[in-house]
């Protein structure tokens, strides 16, 4: 069953209002975009996915306040197309929810899971160019060993990166789980390969720079009153958001609403534990000064 994380405090920030447009960035199964619908008589959401498998089974989910939400296939970077689209001038309310989707982790065949062996390929939409069989295969030791580091905060990257040149080719995410397993030594309930994977799925799909991309759009996506809230997973997205956020409300565009990142209370990460590293940041759009 798909439990949506942090799901009052998402909607206490949004501060929704009836007749309000929102737009939920990663519908992914539709948890907090039917949550918000829900809550609306006018207004309507705009469901947003890279992945159209998830906006299938969102849509599905969502049956009940289907009149409420509009869905479409988009990556950030293309947000103010789909709001063109719609006509809708601006927003009420954005959410990113940047986590990754169960949907995603637990079909073997998408290639995320370290759970279920499966083709490398981590790709969010599946007609996105590059699957992380080939960056595995045909990136230069160096490249591998650099890439891991810098998005998967990876110490043993090199020894992993290594490691991979010689047993290539690398097909299957059983095979490069079972590889790092050799290389970097269990510690905890963590698997070692959680960190390398999470580095090749950063950069198949683009995630840094689809984000830069959302966080420059926000103040025209977003109408003076309303407001952002995005759930991040680990700290280098985290970072992105907290200092994109502190950078406009030293330029005066926003107001923070958490001063401090918000997580989830412990009866949440117990009942739904893949929210226990989330963090929620929330901003709230002010008037430009004339």
């Amino acid at each position: 069953m798909h439990v949506p994380v942090m799901l009052a405090e998402c909607l206490e920030y949004l501060a929704l209002k009836p007749d309000g447009v929102y737009l939920d960035a990663t519908t992914g199964l539709g948890g907090h975009a039917g949550a918000i619908a829900r809550q609306l008589s006018t207004g309507f959401v705009l469901a947003c996915d890279r992945d159209a498998e998830s906006l299938e089974l969102a849509r599905a989910a969502t049956a009940d306040c289907a009149d409420r939400i509009r869905f479409h296939r988009s990556l950030f970077s293309q947000l103010e197309v789909v709001l063109s689209a719609e006509k809708v001038p601006q927003l009420d309310g954005l959410l990113a929810d940047l986590g990754v989707s169960k949907f995603q982790l637990t079909q073997g065949g998408r290639g995320f899971s370290l759970m279920a062996d499966g083709p490398l390929d981590m790709r969010m939409g599946q007609d996105a160019p590059e699957t992380a069989a080939d960056l595995v295969n045909f990136s230069p030791e160096k490249e591998l060993a650099d890439l891991i580091y810098e998005y998967g905060e990876e110490r043993r990257s090199r020894q992993i990166a290594r490691a991979i040149v010689r047993a290539r080719p690398i097909t299957t995410t059983g095979h490069l789980a079972k590889l790092i397993e050799g290389v970097v030594p269990r510690t905890g309930k963590v698997h070692p390969a959680t960190q390398t994977f999470m580095a090749l799925r950063i950069v198949v799909n683009r995630e840094f720079e689809e984000l830069d991309a959302l966080l420059e759009s926000l103040p025209t996506l977003v109408k003076p009153g309303g407001r952002a809230v995005f759930l991040t997973y680990h700290s280098l997205e985290d970072r992105k958001v907290k200092q994109a956020f502190q950078a406009m409300a030293k330029a005066r565009q926003v107001r923070l609403l958490t001063k401090h990142v918000v997580k989830p209370t412990d009866k949440e990460t117990w009942e739904n534990p893949p929210s226990r590293s989330a963090k929620l940041r929330a901003v709230e759009f002010l008037a430009t000064e004339q």
